[in-house]
């Protein structure tokens, strides 16, 4: 007897859907076909286990087994119970009228319990396309799933389960979550919070300017100074995420299997990865691609803490998608595409010996050796950070004062009134949602500067030394300055301003 089962495999963030043919015939063997990786060919260990310990069994006929289509790699352990439940139905175990309306996943166990799955956001959006019933999966992806509306989502702890609710007509238990309720509950209390920082003022309002206009920055200062700990803080400062924003970061956390027990993604998404990473691993790829820490951070912040220790090649894999924000991966084969659209926050000591413009600490760096350090990273990747800070050490009558800063919420209200002006502003443009994307015509366009604000600019230009690429950018952080203040031109106010966030393009910065 031939039965229909259907599960799903995904590529990059979309899923397709599988259909697994299984045939028992007169003979004796088991052949499964349809490109399957090791984790399905040895499927059968596991399911005729689990089958046995739950008082059904495989028949001892010849199974054949097709997942379509054929051409198609299919890989993981996911598809265990799609295999076990299609030769019980195929052999008359068990009923198999309804079958062709579920979607069926999960990796079993040796007892038939279910083991969590990758990807479980994705195929739920499929199987709702497709218009199929229900999707039947372990309870702890149930919660991802049950995003989806019109798709019933059992969460299912073992075999048993599925197959009495289609042999005897059981009812599974659905899993419902209200997507906005569930999304709007932790808004209000981020884990890290700017009133924990003491001092520090002028980088708050730096990383307040760069929350508001999207923009990459970096941060210089020597070890303990507190890099590290307003980075930390920086996504509780951002805009909250919208749905759609919600809905395409907890896919790609999805695919890589980071959302067991938990329903859509409301914070955003913070990595810090260390500098021994690969560039496969940050950007993505492998022999069956997946996403890397570029991706995962999508929506939210890539914190890249001792920015010169990381290798030169991870570092410039990092400029093709800080312009594009996605990020593509060839094989022979097929093409997958990431979205990355991240805020870029990277730290760095000034010198190797982490002390340099101190007065108080010993010089243990020569100017050759500090030459070497900086040069490690490269002027491309420089010009794709919009704002340089140098943050010197807080001093011990602020360290040791009762009085709380500002907290995230206050500054986010700012943050997020900025963002709304530079919405409306690009609203007719498709690929520019703030500041920090403006290319040089739209800069010409929203940045029109009068007399006294360009002869400003001039001689600062000609004063510190200011690289021809440092224009621009000052021009982009002058105009969120301006969308901060909720003034619509700009003046000499924000390009001072914007002009003191340009420390590393300052010639002789060393000396």
């Amino acid at each position: 007897m031939l039965t229909k089962v259907y599960g799903s495999a995904v590529f990059g963030v979309e899923a397709t859907t599988i259909v697994v043919e299984v045939n028992i015939d007169k003979g004796i063997g088991y052949h499964l076909v349809g490109l399957p990786d090791n984790a399905i060919k040895e499927s059968n260990y596991r399911i005729a286990a689990a089958l046995q310990n739950n008082g059904y069994k495989i028949p001892g006929k010849k199974i054949t087994i097709n997942m379509a289509p054929a051409d198609l790699r299919k890989e993981g352990s996911a598809y265990d119970l799609t295999l076990a439940i299609g030769i019980l139905a195929a052999s008359n175990q068990i009923q198999s009228e309804n079958i062709e309306k579920y979607i069926i996943m999960g990796e079993l166990s040796l007892d038939g319990g279910l083991q969590p799955i990758k990807g479980a956001l994705p195929i739920a959006i499929k199987a709702q396309e497709e218009g199929f019933t229900g999707f039947m999966l372990p309870t702890a992806n149930a919660k991802e799933a049950a995003i989806v509306g019109d798709l019933k989502v059992y969460g299912i702890d073992n075999i048993k389960q599925v197959i009495d609710f289609f042999d005897k007509g059981t009812p599974l238990e659905q899993t419902i979550i209200d997507t906005r309720e569930e999304f709007y509950k932790n808004l209000d209390f981020p884990e890290f919070d700017f009133s924990d920082v003491k001092g520090q003022e002028s980088i708050k309002r730096c990383m307040e300017i760069a929350a508001a206009g999207g923009h990459n920055v970096i941060l210089i200062g020597p070890p303990g100074a507190g890099k590290t700990m307003l980075a930390k803080r920086l996504p509780s400062i951002l805009p909250p995420m919208t749905l759609h924003e919600a809905l395409e970061t907890t896919k790609i956390h999805s695919v890589v299997g980071k959302i067991k027990n938990m329903g859509l993604m409301s914070q955003r998404p913070f990595r810090s990865p260390h500098h021994t990473i690969s560039d496969v691993a940050l950007v993505g790829g492998g022999s069956y691609p997946q996403p890397g820490e570029i991706s995962l951070s999508h929506n939210g912040v890539l914190f890249l803490d001792e920015l010169p220790e990381f290798k030169r090649g991870v570092l410039e894999v990092l400029r093709q998608p800080l312009e594009d924000r996605e990020v593509t991966i060839s094989r022979a084969r097929f093409t997958v595409t990431y979205p990355s659209s991240f805020m870029l926050v990277a730290s760095m000591n000034p010198s190797p010996g982490g002390y340099f413009n101190d007065p108080d600490a010993p010089v243990t760096s020569s100017p050759a050796e500090m030459q070497r350090y900086l040069s490690k990273i490269s002027g491309p990747l420089l010009d794709r950070i919009d704002i340089h800070i140098e943050v010197t050490p807080v001093p011990f009558e602020k360290l040791s004062e009762e009085r709380k800063g500002e907290g995230s919420v206050e500054i986010r209200k700012r943050v997020t009134s900025a963002r709304e002006i530079q919405t409306l502003r690009f609203s007719e443009l498709n690929n520019v949602h703030y500041n920090a994307q403006m290319n040089t015509k739209q800069i010409r366009l929203y940045c029109k500067l009068d007399e006294k604000s360009k002869s400003l600019l001039k001689n600062a230009m000609e004063r510190l030394n200011l690289s021809a690429r440092a224009y621009d950018r000052i021009l982009k952080v002058a105009r969120t300055i301006a969308d901060l203040g909720g003034d619509i031109d700009l003046n000499g106010d924000h390009i001072s301003e914007a002009i003191q966030y340009r420390s590393l393009d300052r010639e002789g910065w060393l000396g």
